[in-house]
Formats: structure tokens, C-alpha cells, sequence
């Protein structure tokens, strides 16, 4: 991707499989940046491929990729011609432990390969990725795997992503390339590396670097990565509290509403006039899914618009079939809210949450666990036993816990009981609620659906659809603005 003319337009990479290479594709090949989600791509490829593979596209994209025995390895243990029986449980891929090992970097790779592989098939159109700082142990091989497949962009939030941009820098040399860790309670720093020496067939292969932008939401953070990232920030998306997923808490004291929403005042607001002192292309997210959004957005000296929420319920998003269009049937009859769970993450960041039927949340009503294991938190040992989340052998110095799984196991690894109050399973919820929920003795796992504030008035758009496309939000995005509805 070229910033030299810039897209007005990036599609949002929203959550676990909503920003797939079938929606990514269809707004790159209108002229825009088509994103994909880089969050747990390595389990929904193995789950994918679990289920069949309908239609062989994963299977036709791993016959690309540069390593063939990495994917003819995972094609023998994962795929299943007939899909899984019914009710059969996916088979689970181990928890991250703070050593990865060469086959689950490889099978990342792989995963963000295909995803990005898939996403510019048959076109020259331009495509992101979206990843999660948070998220720290999966990124490097992600990030490598999908400049394996010529990714043109690299989107990040959720975090400060300031050794992002240097990572980029040496995996497009081939080289070797390292992210701290964030590890409670550590004395020492700890590091996550990754060597693409290790993966090639004679050796590391240099790659096109991607232009990076950076999910700020003030401009003290927007000012910080533009002068002291470990490399160049190429742009910058500007993401208000509207939007969908997680949220940046507010500036200050945290104050719920009624509601119990954190509240957000002027501290929040980035001053856009000081933004484009920075002498960085940017983007303004949340909120901006309506015609006259993005001719605003370049009135005030931004290069376009990030929208999700449009995009997130279209055909080609990767929310399941039947949950979309109950999502969509539910908005237009206007009994739906988003609801900013200042809980619900067990990040600790606030994390937007779609519910209905009077306010009643599927996705608590499950067994706590965690098996999957993403959003864990890395902590310092203390005499904490292997059974309490330590990793084993020479990683036994680090230990995990996540507050969403049993309260039990958690305060063993020396979690606060009451951080688990509220919390709920995102790995698993989001997942579910793309069609892949895990079977479980006392049922499927529930979903959990995250969408902007947008969506409360999606109504407006639809105009009586039940379902549209993403050439339609494209369509209305850059359509005019439409004469003002009367008031009800």
C-alpha cells in the first residue's frame, strides 16, 4: 500500500472472523482498504478445517504458501472431509505459554497467510490486517505470515503498539525481531521473539514492509508513537468511544452512568487541528457509518473514515447466517442496545456488547473456563505451582490467569477474586457468535456479539432490508447526505 493516495476509506477489522477475506475482498476491490481480523486466526483455521473447508478455499491458498510441509502437516492433523459429526468438540490447539514453539509459529503464519492470501486473490486492490497489542504472543509470526502474502497494511490498537513498527522493519529484512512482554510483577525484562531464519528453506526471504497505522485515541498517545515508535508510524485511526469492540477507558477518574457505562467528557475528544500538526495521514473512527461523515472527515484535514458496524453485519462479514439476520431483524424493530461493559473484557478495557430481548445477555450463561486462552494475563512467579497456570520447564519464571476463567484457578495463580466479577469468555463468545462455538456438555458455547454505537440506528440504512452487501455500505458512505429525517 502506497500512502501517496491514500484510501478514504478503511474497512474496520472488527473482532474473531467478522472482517474475513470475503469482506476484506469485496471493499479492496471497490478502490478502498480492505482489513481483515488477525485476532485467533490460528484456531478458526483448524476449526475451519475441522469443519470441511466448504467450498476448498483455505486448502487452495495453502497450496501458496512458501513452507508446503507446514501446511500439508496441518492439512493431515486438522482437516475432515465430511466435517465433524454433530456435536463432535474442535479439537483445541494448546494454550500460548511464554516459549512458542517453531509448529505453532509456523501454523500462525500459515493461518495469517491464507487469510491475507484470500483477501487479494485475483485483484490488485490493497488489504490490512488488524491485530491486537494485547493479544502479544501470536503477533510476530502473524505479522511475518501476512507479509509472506504481500499484506498492504498493518492496523493496531487495543495497546500501544510502539515496537511495532521496528518488528515490521526487521521481519521485511528477514531478521530476527522481539516484542516485550507485559509481565506483572516482573523485575526483569521479558520478550517474546521470533527469527523468520528459523521457518525458511534455506534461509529467511525479504518481504515488502507494510505501511503501519496505529488505533490512537488522544493526542498525547498519537504524539508519543509518532516520535518515539521503533520505527515509522505511517498513519494514524482515530478511534472514539462509539466504536465497537474495546474501547480506550476515559481520560481521568472513571464515572458509570446509570446505565453503568464509563463516561466520557472533553478530556476524551482529540483536538484534530493538533492531530494534523503530526504531519500523519489519519483516519476518524466511531460513529462515522452515515452519508456526510467522510466529506466532514476531510473538511477537518483527515485523509477519510474508518467504519465497522456497517460492514459487520453485510453478507460477506463472517458473523453466523442466522445471528446476523436476528441482529439486523432486532434493529430495525429498534429492540436492540449496545451496551459499553466497563467488565465484561478481561483486558480491564471497556468492551461494547449487543443485547436484546429486554436486555438479557446469552453469552454470561456459561461454565467459566479458559481454554483458549488469548487474553490471558502474563504475571510474574512467586512459588506459583504448574497447576496454578505456571508455564513448564524453562518457563516456569512466568505464569498466566485470565479473570474470566474459574474463580477458583484463579485466585491459585493469585488473581483477585473480585476481578472476576462481570467478566465473560471474549475468546470463546466471539468465536461462537462467527459460527464456530465450541460444543460443550451444557450446550454450545454462547455467543457474543460486539458492534459500535451505529448500530442502534442501523435502521436508517437498512430502509426496510432485511439484508445488503458491502457494495452497498460503500454505495452510502460516499453517497450525499440525505435530506433530515422528520423528528417521530
Amino acid at each position: 500500500m502506497t500512502l501517496e493516495k491514500p484510501p478514504r476509506i478503511l474497512q474496520g477489522g472488527m473482532g474473531v472472523a467478522v472482517s474475513g477475506w470475503r469482506l476484506a475482498r469485496a471493499v479492496s476491490l471497490r478502490g478502498e482498504l480492505g482489513v481483515v481480523s488477525g485476532t485467533a486466526l490460528d484456531t478458526l483455521l483448524v476449526r475451519r478445517l475441522q469443519d470441511g473447508d466448504v467450498g476448498g478455499h483455505l486448502r487452495r491458498a495453502m497450496e501458496r504458501f512458501p513452507l508446503p510441509r507446514v501446511a500439508a502437516e496441518t492439512l493431515k492433523r486438522f482437516f475432515r472431509p465430511g466435517g465433524r459429526v454433530e456435536g463432535e468438540p474442535y479439537a483445541l490447539l494448546p494454550l500460548y505459554r511464554h516459549t512458542v514453539d517453531l509448529a505453532r509459529e509456523r501454523l500462525q503464519m500459515l493461518a495469517a497467510f491464507v487469510e491475507v492470501e484470500l483477501a487479494k486473490e485475483g485483484h490488485g486492490g490493497r488489504v490490512g490486517i488488524n491485530l491486537l497489542t494485547k493479544i502479544q504472543f501470536p503477533n510476530l509470526p502473524l505479522l511475518y505470515g501476512a507479509m509472506l502474502a504481500g499484506v498492504d497494511c498493518v492496523v493496531m490498537g487495543a495497546g500501544i503498539p510502539r515496537e511495532i513498527p521496528g518488528a515490521l522493519d526487521a521481519l521485511a529484512r528477514g531478521k530476527p525481531a522481539a516484542l516485550r512482554l507485559d509481565v506483572e510483577g516482573a523485575t526483569t525484562p521479558v520478550h517474546v521473539e521470533f527469527d523468520p531464519a528459523l521457518h525458511g528453506e534455506g534461509g529467511a526471504r525479504e518481504v515488502p514492509r507494510p505501511d503501519f497505522l496505529a488505533i490512537v485515541s488522544s493526542h498525547s498517545l498519537a504524539s508519543m508513537l509518532a516520535r518515539k515508535s521503533t520505527g515509522k508510524v505511517n498513519g494514524l485511526v482515530v478511534e472514539g468511544p462509539t466504536a465497537g469492540g474495546h474501547n480506550a477507558p476515559p481520560r481521568g477518574e472513571t464515572v458509570l452512568n446509570e446505565r453503568g457505562e464509563p463516561v466520557y467528557g472533553t478530556r476524551d475528544a482529540v483536538d484534530l487541528r493538533s492531530l494534523g500538526e503530526l504531519g500523519l495521514p489519519f483516519w476518524l473512527a466511531g460513529g462515522q457509518g452515515r452519508p456526510g461523515a467522510l466529506r466532514e472527515a476531510l473538511g477537518a484535514g483527515a485523509a477519510g473514515i474508518q467504519v465497522g458496524t456497517l460492514f459487520a453485519f453485510c453478507e460477506e462479514s463472517g458473523f453466523a447466517p442466522e445471528l446476523k439476520r436476528t441482529v439486523l431483524k432486532r434493529a430495525a424493530a429498534g429492540d436492540i442496545d449496545v451496551h459499553t461493559d466497563p467488565r465484561a473484557s478481561p483486558t480491564g478495557f471497556p468492551f461494547k456488547v449487543v443485547t436484546w430481548d429486554g436486555g438479557r445477555e446469552p453469552s454470561r450463561e456459561r461454565r467459566r473456563m479458559c481454554d483458549l486462552g488469548y487474553l490471558r494475563t502474563a504475571f510474574a512467579l512467586a512459588g506459583a505451582s504448574a497447576e496454578a497456570g505456571a508455564s513448564a520447564g524453562a518457563d516456569t519464571r512466568v505464569g498466566f490467569r485470565c479473570p474470566a476463567e474459574s474463580i477458583e484457578r484463579y485466585r491459585a495463580a493469585g488473581g483477585d477474586p473480585a476481578d472476576t466479577a462481570g467478566r465473560a469468555c471474549l475468546c470463546n463468545g466471539l468465536i461462537a457468535a462467527a459460527g464456530m462455538a465450541q460444543p460443550r456438555d451444557q450446550g454450545d458455547e454462547p455467543p457474543i456479539v460486539t458492534s459500535g454505537d451505529d448500530l442502534v440506528s442501523i435502521a436508517r440504512f437498512l430502509g426496510g432490508r432485511t439484508s445488503y452487501v458491502a457494495d452497498d455500505v460503500l454505495d452510502y458512505l460516499r453517497g450525499p447526505e440525505p435530506a433530515a429525517l422528520p423528528l417521530d
